[in-house]
């Protein structure tokens, strides 16, 4: 280490010390910023490895797979692969997911296996020494009726042993299991995968399940190269027409892109917060210069060149910001268990459903964190630290000079505010990539921000024109202070300014939202009562009512009507080729009503014709697909889509493409052409309608009552009730969106206290003139309050158009890409007011310990010669 490095790293480190608070504002801009990437990559990291440690579980080596429809397959198959065709490298799956109050009502995937066909596909069925060994532990679990096989780690964390009873929700049933054996993996990966999973003899689970005689699916081990193509030929010739080979792998695929466009809003949203704090990095460092410069000056003075000069900032920079990493991390850690939950929650809520035991903490996404935080540390500093090479030594007393560049450079940075403008809307305009989206939408938001300063000048400037021939001393004092010290004002309005114009957008995102969601289930839940069995899925239900349960309801006093739903998962084929014997087919959620419930209320995107000859179409064939299904698949009216039925491919001529707010790809259908296709005599839901003059919730009360005396666990809500649970979905699924906007609040309201304390340290001797010339600490008080109410009123104002902007984008552009939804943009008055009140409020808030500071400087002090 040369001489000169050595004496800039103790510069450095001295300056860092002495100045605590200035040090603490950059720290903690660094770590909220890296805290929020953090926390969310490892909130989405451990939902996504929760994921796929549970499909590697179940899936295991297999290559390929033979599904079926809802109804699944039929056992025989399996016989015929093994006994008729050879095929020894399979082995039949029975799986579905099961609520265990025992192990906290977690849901546990019921895995039902083949021991002996298990060998080449899941390695894991290791008893644990104590269960004394594999013979009889197979023999445990396949002669005793209702047993399972429980991970070891789960059951010493609960005080489970084999012989213990567990109780299964199944349904609308509850299920007694006995613990059989308990695995113990020899690998980690195993042992965290296998804490969500109980596995049973497929007997067992095709029993508990009800699912006698059938399968969910086959998987295969098929060899690469020629051996395997005439192996998958010779399958493809033996399979019943409503079954079909898949590669393992897609599926995964499928789910993973379903999620990506949730994760990635969530990470664009937490980048934001590190946005916000480049704002305060830059504040703090600029001021670190202009109160240090005449120490600079002395140092040029004394042959320091520009270049030490500029490394000397930036090593102060990135102490600070190394220190800020290291906090950011470490508070990331702590808020990511808590942003697991959320996530979870939301992710089970609309897409599938995942059970996340530990967080995980990968090495990457701590270096990608400390990378981030060290990154905006260095570039928030690049600015300021360059300004303090730009005077001469004997300049550099003169602290007027960097105010007078910072007005020189506004005609330049209102070009480049609107350079960036055009570079948004260019990125912005076509239809794309969602991540160019995004880069679209930073770009207008710092566009934006380049525009404070222009902004400031236009509006105090006029302020002050306006008020100076009626106002007092300090009325007009106060913008004359904020534009004469404009190259840190306007970069904290600017912070704040973006973070309430994320709280506008957003929030009226979010209220535009709400308000289509609440009109769609006015229109759509015209039954009076909805009944329905318990599901693990808020959104989705994914178990059964029989006919006999639909046949008590429909016969119950006082319902007049009543109307079905089904809802399964089925494959479509956008190439259906009969050539091909393995395809990948597209998840996607057929519903079959009974009856339009929406009716005339049902809004279309585009249809065949008025609502009633559509339904007419849809009794006749046709479907109809949701906007999320139209966005990704580039179907809609006219076109045809092949689906996976119990008879084979066939294809449905879509009729009309439905307003509808599920994430997922929905086809609807009408229930008789459903039955015509698949052989499924189940329903998910019935919609009743009371006879005239019965009392709704009287009725629900009696429902449920009748039920629960006959032991049938079902849902039974009111058409109130029904919406409300709906609406309180959606607000579980924005709560970390508001979670983060208030972050980035925080991050803005410290830049405004950090500029605030800036401006009162660098105009001590003003004070002191003033204080010296006759003004009182209460006069200070207002012009201190005075000038952070016009630095938060100016903020308010400029996030006005700027959020209103940002939530045009995220609702007509950044929605529509990420999720296929339409929305009407509506803005509801008190949004924006609460939003300029909490500039105002953040601000204020921010000058009470300024002003303070202030009204105690002593005039001898501060008038002293530094």
């Amino acid at each position: 280490m040369t001489d000169a490095l050595r004496a800039i790293l103790r510069l450095a480190r001295r300056h860092v010390l002495r100045r605590p608070l200035q040090s603490l504002f950059f720290v903690v801009g660094v770590a909220i910023g890296v805290a929020m990437i953090v926390a969310i990559d490892l909130a989405n990291g451990s939902a996504q490895r929760a994921f796929n440690l549970g499909t590697e579980t179940v899936t295991g080596r297999a290559t390929h797979q033979i599904l079926g429809g809802p109804g699944g397959l039929d056992e025989a198959l399996y016989v015929r692969l093994r006994r008729e065709l050879g095929v020894r490298a399979s082995a039949p799956v029975v799986e579905e997911y099961v609520v265990v109050p025992e192990l906290d009502g977690q849901p546990m995937r019921l895995l039902g296996v083949d021991p002996f066909a298990e060998p080449p596909f899941r390695s894991y069925l290791n008893p644990a020494e104590d269960t004394g060994g594999p013979p009889d532990f197979l023999a445990a679990l396949m002669a005793t009726p209702n047993t399972v096989l429980l991970s070891q780690a789960v059951a010493e964390r609960y005080g489970l042993q084999p012989g213990d009873a567990l109780t299964a929700q199944v349904g609308t049933r509850q299920v007694r299991l006995t613990v059989a054996g308990l695995l113990a993996p020899s690998d980690d990966l195993s042992r965290r995968a296998l804490e969500t999973v109980l596995i049973a003899d497929i007997a067992t689970a095709q029993e508990v399940l009800g699912r006698v005689g059938r399968l969910d699916r086959i998987d295969l081990l098929v060899p690469e190269g020629a051996a395997g193509e005439a192996l998958l030929r010779r399958i493809g010739e033996a399979l019943p027409p409503g079954a079909y080979v898949e590669p393992s792998a897609a599926r995964e695929g499928t789910v993973g892109e379903m999620t990506a466009a949730f994760r990635l809003n969530l990470t664009a949203l937490s980048l934001l917060a590190l946005v916000v704090g480049m704002f305060l990095i830059y504040n703090t460092v600029a001021f670190s210069v202009v109160q240090r410069r005449p120490v600079l000056g002395t140092l040029r003075s004394l042959g320091m060149t520009r270049r030490e000069i500029y490394l000397l900032i930036l090593v102060e920079a990135a102490l600070l910001g190394l220190a800020g990493t290291a906090a950011g991390l470490v508070l990331g850690v702590a808020l990511g268990r808590g942003a697991v939950q959320l996530v979870t929650r939301t992710i089970n809520d609309l897409f599938f459903v995942v059970s996340v035991q530990e967080v995980d903490i990968p090495t990457f996404t701590l270096v990608k964190g400390g990378v981030m935080g060290m990154v905006a540390a260095l570039v928030g500093a690049m600015l300021p630290a360059w300004e303090a090479t730009g005077v001469p030594p004997a300049g550099a007393f003169q602290r007027s000079q960097v105010e007078e560049r910072a007005r020189r450079t506004l005609p330049w940075a209102t070009l480049a505010a609107l350079l960036l403008l055009g570079l948004g809307a260019g990125l912005l305009w076509p239809d794309g990539n969602l991540v160019v989206a995004f880069v679209g939408l930073f770009a207008v938001i710092l566009g934006c921000a380049l525009l404070t300063p222009a902004f400031l000048w236009g509006l105090l400037g006029g302020l002050r024109r306006l008020v100076e021939p009626w106002a007092g001393v300090i009325t007009r004092m106060a913008p004359r202070s904020i534009l004469r010290s404009l190259s840190r004002t306007a970069v904290a309005v600017a912070a704040l300014m973006v973070a309430v114009s994320v709280i506008i957008g957003v929030g009226v995102m979010i209220g535009s939202f709400r308000t289509t969601v609440e009109l769609w289930l006015e229109d759509v839940l015209q039954a009076d009562i909805f009944v329905s069995p318990p599901s693990l899925r808020a959104n989705r239900v994914s178990t059964t009512l029989d006919a006999h349960v639909v046949t008590r309801l429909a016969e119950f006093p006082g319902i007049a009507g009543v109307a079905t739903s089904r809802g399964v998962d089925v494959a479509a084929f956008l190439d259906p080729s009969p050539q091909a014997v393995v395809q990948a087919g597209v998840p996607v959620r057929v519903v079959a009503l009974s009856r339009d419930l929406a009716g005339a209320g049902r809004r279309y995107r585009e249809a065949v014709g008025d609502w009633q000859e559509t339904w007419q179409a849809v009794e006749a064939g046709g479907v109809l697909v949701n906007e999320p299904l139209f966005h990704r698949l580039g179907l809609g009216v006219g076109d045809v889509i092949t689906l996976q039925t119990d008879r084979g491919r066939r294809g449905f001529p879509i009729v009309g493409v439905t307003v509808d707010f599920d994430v997922n790809l929905v086809v609807f259908m009408a229930d008789g052409v459903y039955r015509q296709w698949w052989d499924d005599p189940y329903f998910s839901a019935v919609a009743l309608f009371v006879a005239p003059g019965v009392d709704v919730d009287a009725k629900v009360a009696e429902l449920r009552g009748a039920l629960a005396a006959e032991g049938t666990a079902l849902l039974v809500r009111s058409n109130r009730g029904t919406r409300e649970n709906a609406l309180e979905i959606f607000d579980r699924t924005f709560s970390i969106t508001v979670a983060l906007q208030l972050l980035a609040t925080l991050v803005a309201f410290i830049g405004i206290l950090s500029t605030l304390m800036s401006l009162q340290l660098e105009r001590s001797r003003e004070i002191g003139v003033l204080r010296a010339t006759g003004m009182t600490r209460r006069q200070l008080w207002r012009l201190s309050l005075l000038e952070t109410g016009l630095l938060g009123a100016s903020a308010g104002l400029l996030a006005l158009p700027t959020g209103l902007l940002l939530a045009a984008i995220l609702i007509y552009i950044i929605n529509v890409r990420s999720f296929g939804w339409t929305l009407a943009m509506q803005v509801q008055p008190w949004e924006l007011v609460r939003a300029l009140g909490v500039a105002l409020v953040a601000a204020l808030l921010a000058g009470l310990y300024p002003a303070w500071r202030m009204g105690q400087a002593r005039p001898a002090e501060a008038l002293r010669s530094e």
